[in-house]
């Protein structure tokens, strides 16, 4: 068994499971730390999705009572129904553009330097929605005030339109550039179209799971067509990798989805913008001052 590997393994499922649901990007994450740790091979890409189905098995278990209820009320719920539809409309922009240009994304866009900038953009982005959510809430200060002036109240991911799942998938598709981060990009997308931060975290939530799942059903399907080319050694140690890999994914995404519930319940994205600048900063200095091989 390859210890050397397992650790690798190890140490991406953590990073994978930290960062899926934050906004701060988990794949720039493992672009980054796969890079350091020299694991960003092709045998290394496909690792990185596929392990991202063990941070999705934690959101399902969080939100198990959920998904059971509308599973199981779908043919005669309207709220159940709403769900679902809302989610697959949410969905389809970024799976349409991730299978039209993922090729040429993963050319061009999955190496460090074009990461760190987009964890910077991005950052700008968060700043400017919390700002925007100021605004909004000192524009309404109580909810009653909001319904007398007829406006609509959102008080959970049931009350959104398809319209409101639209402008989210939307704003998904920005998820696309390594960097940027697709719970970052559903949660800020939201925000700005109006939606609070906790109902828009919570249906980013939810649109991971036919994304993510897609992602590795696709990368499971094209290793299947095309498997990688090693020893059965090499190919023995690959598949205890990603057994490690998914275990350490769940158990650290099941550990962020609790704590990021708490959290958003009082708390803005601020230090999270200004962790992408710090972050995205140290890449850059360390790529063009050569105190980092970055590849």
């Amino acid at each position: 068994m390859d210890l050397l590997l397992l650790g690798k393994a190890l140490i991406l499922g953590i990073v994978e499971g930290l960062t899926e649901f934050l906004p701060i990007s988990s794949t720039g994450h493992l672009i980054l730390v796969g890079d350091l740790l020299g694991f960003n091979d092709e045998r290394g890409k496909a690792f990185e999705v596929i392990i991202q189905f063990g941070a999705i098995l934690a959101v399902c278990w969080e939100f198990r009572s959920k998904l059971w209820s509308v599973a199981s009320t779908i043919k005669t719920n309207s709220a159940s129904q709403r769900f679902v539809i809302n989610v697959l409309i949410a969905s389809f922009p970024a799976m349409t553009l991730a299978l039209l240009l993922g090729k040429y994304i993963k050319q061009f866009l999955f190496s460090p330097v074009p990461v760190a900038t987009a964890f910077i953009g991005g950052a700008l982005i968060i700043f400017w929605a919390e700002y925007r959510q100021t605004q909004m809430a000192n524009a309404s200060s109580s909810a009653d005030k909001t319904a007398k002036e007829g406006k609509r109240v959102i008080a959970s991911v049931d009350d959104l339109r398809p319209l409101d799942a639209f402008k989210v998938g939307l704003a998904q598709c920005a998820a696309l550039i390594p960097g940027t981060s697709r719970s970052g990009a559903t949660i800020i997308g939201g925000m700005l179209f109006g939606l609070p931060r906790a109902v828009a975290t919570e249906f980013s939530f939810f649109l991971a799971i036919p994304v993510i799942g897609g992602a590795t059903a696709y990368e499971l399907l094209k290793l299947w067509i095309n498997p990688i080319q090693t020893s059965g050694a090499e190919t023995m140690h690959f598949g205890w990798a990603i057994v490690v890999g998914f275990i350490a994914a769940f158990i650290s995404a099941f550990i962020c989805v609790r704590w990021l519930i708490q959290y958003v319940a009082s708390h803005t994205f601020v230090p999270f913008a200004w962790y992408r600048i710090v972050f995205g900063v140290v890449v850059l200095i360390t790529a063009y001052t050569g105190l980092v091989a970055w590849s």
